[in-house]
């Protein structure tokens, strides 16, 4: 496995100057994004995928051992208060369970058996999107869940850091992200999971936007839960709309705080009336705004 390999180049690291070793470790940070950049074709696979399950009522789940379940558990977790994905239809396997996220617990990620309930407790099925994440591509734990998830019926998107590896091989979507030897041999937090994180980053947003919850490149359908993102969610209707600040502020508040119902409202529509447009287009204000143009045209 190359991500197990040691480098020569580094063969005296402990013996350099702190600017040299941090010189070396940045390096190897554009080599996941170089990683990541010959992915892009597969991820957008995976991406546009992933949405069409969703968008028949599936979930996004989440699958991970050590580093790997941890960077999977923060991708997942942004995606309610981000773009107020509901917080039952995104799930976390993790190998050792949760608490696993904070302190090691041995042995967690050979237990097949114990992947293969997680997936059967969930009852993943036909209408969810499983993503597998391991730097080696070999981990047992991850490579039986996404196994499992299969056979069920589930699409299954594997990312990994070595070629040829079991779980892309276990994926219909597989995702190589080629970054090779580490810095620190085998520390896979370093580069590889930086690439994975990127990786996680660009799938989950591309399927945001696809399903509506991004407009004008702004997070209209953020959860607005303290006073900064209050702020935010006015000035970004002040951006889309101009409007003086008590108009923005009143229509958040029948809005119940909704970015993108509020700017329906700011169209002079009622609540109900806005939320029944906003359904009929899927949730995506665009078309609904456009709608509404088209309506005042025709008049």
């Amino acid at each position: 496995m190359s991500t197990e390999t040691f480098s020569p180049r580094y063969r005296d690291l402990d013996a350099w100057n702190p600017d040299e070793i941090l010189g070396a470790l940045l390096d190897s940070q554009f080599c996941a994004v170089a990683a990541v950049s010959a992915a892009l074709n597969p991820l957008e696979r995976a991406a546009v995928a992933i949405a069409q399950r969703l968008r028949k009522g599936g979930r996004i789940v989440y699958v991970g051992a050590g580093t790997s379940g941890r960077i999977a558990v923060q991708d997942g977790a942004e995606l309610p208060p981000t773009f107020d994905w509901p917080r039952d239809r995104v799930v976390f396997i993790v190998a050792g369970g949760m608490n696993a996220l904070t302190q090691s617990v041995e042995g967690a990620e050979d237990d097949r058996e114990a992947a293969i309930c997680a997936i059967e407790d969930e009852g993943i099925g036909p209408e969810d999107s499983v993503i597998g994440l391991a730097a080696s591509g070999a981990t047992p734990f991850t490579v039986a869940a996404l196994q499992a998830a299969r056979q069920r019926g589930a699409l299954t998107v594997g990312i990994a850091n070595n070629e040829d590896s079991p779980l892309l091989n276990a994926a219909d979507y597989p995702i190589l992200l080629d970054t090779g030897p580490e810095v620190v041999a085998g520390s896979t937090r370093l580069k590889a999971g930086t690439a994975q994180k990127i990786a996680l980053n660009l799938i989950s947003t591309v399927v945001m936007i696809q399903l509506g919850r991004v407009y004008d490149g702004m997070m209209v359908d953020m959860v607005a839960a303290n006073d900064k993102l209050r702020r935010r969610s006015e000035r970004m209707l002040h951006r889309l709309t101009e409007a003086p600040l008590e108009t923005i502020q009143a229509a958040l508040d029948a809005a119940n705080g909704k970015v993108k119902l509020a700017r329906v409202l700011l169209e002079g529509l009622g609540v109900s009336e806005a939320r029944a447009l906003l359904d009929v287009h899927n949730g995506h204000l665009r078309p609904a705004l456009a709608a509404i143009a088209n309506r005042r045209t025709a008049l």
